[in-house]
């Protein structure tokens, strides 16, 4: 079997690794011309951590994690008003990593025939008797036994297969960004926490980085899902009035080409496969920033992908086994995603004082349990059985 995987992002990656690994000739088209630097610190837990197991390359993510004790949130002077144990969000093992960084692993384990091409945009999708034709902006065209979108929220082959982006994309009604700059005064007041900002309809939050730098994150709320022409000012008119470092934050914001900036979204959508196409991560599920499992769900997903294109009778049986098994994940972390959300982000200052209540609440011994379930979900254990069955 020749599979096309496009997207060479954390999900498409999975795919390729997994699939190569398993015999199958792997061929990912990436529109970059080469791989993203940006992106924001992930606590990477569930069954993306089991994949990661399964395949091999715990070992090289623990080499590139922080340690991460604790997410403070604070006041405009920088003074603490409520944290919470950083592994108080997953039930079982967690780690603190850099969305490149995780990337990184992930390309730097792919094996030596995956086909992995940079600069390849993807214009056109031409679905064929015994397979599917891929066509290229540089006039070029490769041809394969199956197609998957791995291209992220805005996917390409979604909008080529499956209609519109307006038709599968759910707002949930904020923006966000991430860059690193050099600060040493921030790196060394951050120490080893992630320090968020305690304020209403906008937040912003820090990492000290290994190398002297310091990750930020920012969201804010926004009725507008459509995305500025100048994200940087976009991004200081938003956080203006926010107090503590802030203000020397916003005025180390990088141009456009390192700066992360997108909107707050979801993906939903009636079927995730046509023919022999198919979707996975955020292309057909994205759960959103305020589920925080996008990248585990996206090698959680691509893990069941591959294991049904390598143990299925046919290529479409494998496309429908693999929707049926791990759709109901994604949607039930959607779902807790969308009812958490005002707690993610409080728009009034009694639910800002509720969230500090409930945070100090959940420190408790006989409480901490509830946490994981609340912010994160239901656990699984498909990877697992997935694996043990190899």
């Amino acid at each position: 079997m020749h599979a096309i995987i496009c997207g060479a992002g954390i999900a498409g990656l999975a795919l390729a690794n997994r699939l190569s690994t398993l015999g199958q000739d792997v061929t990912v088209l990436e529109r970059s011309a080469g791989p993203r630097t940006q992106g924001y610190m992930i606590d990477f837990f569930g069954p993306g951590y089991d994949a990661m197991i399964a395949m091999g390359l715990l070992s090289a993510l623990r080499e590139v994690a922080y340690d991460v004790d604790e997410a403070i949130l604070v006041d405009a002077d920088g003074r603490r008003r409520a944290g919470i144990d950083i592994r108080q969000f997953a039930e079982g093992d967690l780690l603190s990593v850099l969305r490149p960084d995780l990337e990184q692993v992930l390309r730097d384990h792919l094996p030596s025939a995956v086909d992995l091409r940079y600069g390849a945009s993807v214009v056109a999708v031409t679905p064929r008797e015994d397979g599917v034709r891929v066509e290229l902006a540089d006039g070029s065209s490769t041809d394969g036994d199956v197609l998957t979108g791995a291209d992220g929220i805005h996917s390409t082959v979604r909008q080529s297969v499956f209609g519109p982006e307006a038709s599968y994309l759910r707002f949930l009604g904020y923006h966000t960004a991430a860059y690193t700059f050099d600060a040493p005064d921030i790196h060394h007041e951050v120490g080893g926490r992630f320090c968020l900002t305690d304020t209403i309809g906008c937040q912003f939050g820090f990492y000290a980085l290994r190398d002297g730098r310091v990750a930020s994150f920012a969201v804010h709320r926004s009725t507008d899902p459509g995305l500025p022409a100048d994200p940087g000012g976009a991004i200081r008119s938003a956080y203006a009035d926010l107090g503590w470092v802030v203000p020397r934050a916003l005025d180390a914001c990088p141009e456009p080409d390192q700066l992360y900036y997108d909107q707050v979204a979801q993906i939903v959508m009636p079927r995730w496969s046509k023919g022999r196409v198919t979707l996975v991560g955020d292309a057909c599920g994205a759960v959103s920033l305020l589920a925080g499992q996008g990248a585990s769900l996206g090698i959680a997903g691509a893990y069941v992908l591959a294991d049904r294109l390598v143990s299925s009778p046919t290529i479409e049986s494998a496309l429908a086994d693999y929707e049926q098994a791990w759709r109901p994940v994604v949607e039930e972390k959607q779902k807790v995603a969308r009812s958490a959300a005002r707690w993610f982000l409080p728009a009034s200052r009694t639910e800002l004082h509720t969230r500090r209540i409930l945070l100090r609440v959940l420190r408790l011994p006989g409480l901490r349990t509830l946490l994981p379930t609340a912010l994160a979900g239901k656990p699984t254990t498909l990877i697992r059985d997935l694996a043990a069955t190899h």
